[in-house]
């Protein structure tokens, strides 16, 4: 199992904001956590959620603690993934969430 984070990608975001994730379009791309990770560490995973289903997965290549949500003014993590990502040929049933959750990844078939 790989360990990781799941993030939910919101439906305002649209289909094209996920492609790009998995197609070759983007080469990097930032998500953010509330607080400071305790388990999170470079070399891990971002799960992504998309219409409640499981997409796929990048590699966390680096995480930078320090931000500010400029909404809330609330600490937060940028958690940097390389792209493109590995993309599930057929995306599996999963509960989408706000936020941020932990993950063994045990959903994703080896």
């Amino acid at each position: 199992m790989s360990f990781g984070i799941t993030k939910t990608i919101p439906a305002s975001e649209g289909q094209e904001r996920v492609d790009a994730l998995y197609d070759g379009s983007v080469r990097e791309h930032e998500f953010h956590m509330a607080g400071t990770p305790t388990r999170l560490k470079v070399g891990d995973y971002v799960y992504t959620i998309y219409q409640n289903q499981l997409v796929g997965r990048l590699r966390i290549t680096r995480i930078e603690p320090g931000a500010v949500n400029p909404k809330s003014g609330k600490p937060r993590t940028l958690i940097y993934v390389a792209a493109p990502g590995e993309r599930l040929p057929l995306p599996l049933p999963k509960q989408g969430h706000q936020g941020t959750r932990y993950t063994d990844g045990a959903d994703w078939p080896l």
